[in-house]
């Protein structure tokens, strides 16, 4: 086994749990934004929503895959590329959104139903892609990759706080806007926090093992907000639709990648190292696409 897979991060069953739990916070502050009708208005016009799942788990596996090929990494962290591709978009990809003058109701009906496909689509792109790929198949030969338990975790984590929230917002309407906003913010400031104290606690690996899989997740990251817009391009969407897709698309839910690499796949360190550094860069490059966008008006 190689130096980066003989490393565990520190992580302990109870941060599993803590992680589950701010998660499980942060989609149902989001939730507080959504109402029955924002889903039955795209359902109206799908063509916008039906590119974003395409994209979001079709197209991001594949070009994943495609890029193991060329690149051919060390199969763990191949490994971690394939599952962070395999999970739904990000919890802050509705804010970065917001920021880039994009479709912002567009981005929180896609992350509340690529969250309720991650139930099957999760598992499912981890097994067809990481057997499909050789050098994964042995690490996936030797986990027990339960899909129920998979299913089971990601309605805990998503669905379940992605009901309550809307139900919340339907039923308790001054409620659910007098602490929407409140909500939001404490429940991303607390998964920020826990970021940066489980960076703190891990720092020394991470510095070593950066360099070793930093390149990788920039150009996967590049590969998966390029995917997005180019999807929306070729549908010939327009450019309010296209930033949406594409944030969305760039932005995975690496915290949802943590807790199953933990879960399933005993924290291997390559895995990990990559769906860390994840969760990091794509807040980076997506503020900084946002940035950029927001300098002009998004045509409609």
């Amino acid at each position: 086994m190689s130096d980066i897979d003989s490393i565990r991060l520190n992580f302990s069953p109870e941060s599993l749990m803590l992680l589950n739990a701010i998660l499980a916070i942060v989609m149902f502050s989001i939730a507080l934004d959504l109402k029955p009708s924002d889903f039955r208005a795209l359902v109206r016009t799908p063509k916008a929503l039906l590119t974003g799942m395409v994209s979001q788990f079709l197209v991001l596996p594949a070009v994943t895959f495609a890029m193991l090929l060329v690149t051919n990494p060390q199969p763990s962290i191949a490994l971690g590329l394939i599952l962070v591709a395999s999970c739904p978009g990000g919890n802050i990809s509705n804010f970065i959104t917001h920021r880039a003058g994009g479709n912002t109701a567009l981005s929180v009906s896609m992350t509340g139903i690529a969250t309720v496909a991650a139930i099957f689509m999760t598992p499912l792109n981890i097994a067809f892609w990481g057997n499909l790929y050789e050098p994964t198949r042995a690490i996936l030969r030797q986990t027990t990759l339960d899909p129920v338990s998979i299913a089971i975790t990601v309605f805990f984590m998503l669905i379940l706080p992605l009901t309550l929230g809307i139900l919340t917002n339907v039923r308790l309407s001054d409620f659910a806007a007098r602490i929407r906003k409140t909500m939001q913010r404490i429940s991303m400031a607390i998964f920020v926090g826990f970021i940066v104290v489980a960076l703190a606690a891990n720092w020394g690996f991470l510095q070593s093992l950066a360099l070793t899989v930093a390149g990788l997740v920039v150009l996967h990251n590049a590969l998966a907000l390029s995917s997005g817009y180019l999807s929306a391009t070729v549908m010939r969407l327009s450019d309010y639709d296209r930033r949406s897709i594409t944030i969305e698309t760039g932005i995975q839910n690496s915290g949802l990648g943590l807790v199953l690499i933990f879960a399933f796949f005993g924290g291997l360190g390559g895995m990990a190292v990559s769906a860390a550094l994840w969760g990091i860069w794509h807040a980076i490059s997506g503020l900084a696409l946002a940035t950029v966008w927001s300098r002009s008006e998004a045509r409609r």
